[in-house]
């Protein structure tokens, strides 16, 4: 969950900022990974920077996603745009996808046919280069994470997070070309690399689908709501309890059992007052609380806690 202390203003800050890092970072590092490809012919400095490239793309779809994802609600959207985030994590999912798929092909050719690598220091450096850079943009996205729980950020940083084992990987490959002649570990690494990328495919595509289909906050979170709710002193039960997340926003919503005898004006003042404790502990959620008399018999068809 998103820190506490944040607006919603400071978190679209923080959130426009590590897009701009982040396709900034990307095309920094195409540039550099293109002339070392070209210089030493490397199938494993070709992935690096086919992944580059796809990083470059599914940071500009974030970019645009983040940027439509905090608009504010209007009346052709009356619960925001925030799912755009998880539309552009299933963007970045097929982008990978796409990318491993072509790559592996590229891999077992050259597992079949085994070409030499040129200029191993260079690509070494560059290799070196892009950890660096990339380290920091991760260092920087996993902040704006923890204080935001962007999932469009989430899954931009998946990539750059892969890119630093790839980066690594295709060093190592390069030195063991460069003081052993070993040419097999190029493409296995490359293969290694594939492997990684669809595994994050996965992942990413999974945290959408999870927004996208409007799952329901942790267990966790669910508990610390009913806990909430039941710490009011005039609180006899609650039940029907209904969340999700969409973007930055949170859902919540439930039937909230009052003694019967109470006038309408003191359960709303009570609903009030419980809505406000929840809005301390989930600062960004818009909640719906219905009120019923205790010992109401009612058929809820949806599971919920309490």
């Amino acid at each position: 969950m998103a820190s506490q202390s944040l607006s919603r203003d400071e978190q679209t800050r923080l959130k426009k900022l590590a897009t701009y890092a982040s396709v900034t970072v990307a095309m920094i590092l195409i540039v550099a990974k293109l002339g070392a490809w070209w210089l030493t012919d490397s199938v494993a400095v070709l992935s690096s920077l086919a992944d580059s490239l796809l990083d470059a793309v599914a940071s500009i779809v974030t970019l645009m996603a983040v940027r439509f994802a905090v608009e504010p609600a209007d009346r052709e959207h009356r619960f925001g745009h925030g799912k755009a985030e998880a539309l552009a994590g299933l963007g970045q999912a097929a982008f990978i996808a796409g990318s491993g798929c072509l790559l592996l092909i590229e891999s077992v050719r050259r597992l079949i046919e085994p070409r030499p690598v040129r200029e191993e220091w260079v690509g070494i450096a560059v290799m070196g280069f892009s950890i660096l850079l990339t380290l920091v943009l991760v260092i920087g996205q996993r902040y704006v994470i923890r204080r935001t729980g962007s999932i469009a950020v989430s899954g931009d940083a998946l990539h750059y997070e892969g890119d630093l084992l790839i980066n690594g990987a295709v060093a190592v490959s390069l030195l063991a070309h460069w003081f052993w002649g070993w040419q097999i570990l190029d493409p296995i690494f490359a293969v290694a690399i594939v492997a990684y990328l669809l595994w994050n495919a996965f992942r990413i595509s999974s945290q959408s689908m999870s927004m996208l289909m409007d799952r329901e906050l942790p267990e966790d979170e669910r508990v610390r709501i009913k806990d909430i709710v039941m710490a009011h002193p005039q609180a006899r039960d609650f039940h029907d309890l209904r969340s999700r997340r969409s973007g930055a926003d949170t859902f919540i919503q439930f039937h909230l059992e009052l003694d019967p005898e109470m006038t309408l004006f003191t359960a709303h003042e009570i609903a009030d007052e419980v809505e406000a404790s929840i809005l301390v502990e989930f600062p960004n959620a818009e909640v719906i609380i219905h009120q019923d008399p205790a010992g109401l018999e009612e058929d809820h068809t949806v599971p919920a806690v309490g």
